[in-house]
């Protein structure tokens, strides 16, 4: 084996070792950084354990679902020329429903990722919502630039890899080592 096929084999080895010592480690932290914008979102929907903060409720009927001004393209729930509801209306309560949904949502998912338990489950749920802000809430190129398209791969990452080593996930069984191409 010549000089270039050793250092080849060296660069190779050096590859595999830091893949074994790193990828548990950058699994986690990746994990916990797309996790912690999510639960942060989820927190802040709560007044308290099961007391849905009702100021949310603008939130989602005001600023995701009739903004003013209105974003080209989002889904648009009000009357657009009044930017109004009609009071007690299926929509206003299913907006309603959505905004608690998303709350308990944005905290469940977000604490099973930390754990490292369902976490490709609570990737593809996160997933969702993500596609779903930027699909009909924000609807621009800027939005997915950032951030949306840092938690999609991110948690995109975490549905190809699973959570790694240092999950509850292996530890149960439930994520298998994962296959290492040769």
């Amino acid at each position: 084996m010549g000089m270039v096929g050793k250092l080849r084999e060296l660069y190779v080895q050096l590859g595999i070792q830091l893949s074994r010592f790193l990828e548990p480690v950058a699994l986690f932290f990746l994990r916990f950084m797309v996790a912690k914008v999510f639960l942060d979102s989820g927190l802040s929907k709560w007044d308290g354990f099961l007391k849905f903060n009702v100021d949310k409720y603008d939130l989602f009927m005001y600023e995701f679902f009739c903004p003013d001004p209105v974003r080209p393209g989002a889904l648009q729930l009000c009357n657009p020329e009044t930017l109004e509801y009609v009071e007690g209306s299926f929509v206003v309560r299913m907006i309603e429903l959505l905004a608690v949904f998303a709350g308990i949502a944005e905290v469940v998912l977000p604490v099973l990722l930390i754990i490292g338990l369902f976490s490709r489950f609570a990737a593809l749920g996160l997933i969702g919502m993500t596609m779903f802000i930027q699909l009909a809430v924000f609807p621009t190129w800027d939005h997915w630039i950032n951030p949306a398209s840092w938690w999609a791969i991110s948690l995109l990452v975490i549905v190809a890899r699973g959570p790694g080593i240092l999950s509850i996930d292996r530890l149960l069984g439930l994520d298998a080592k994962p296959l290492v191409a040769k």
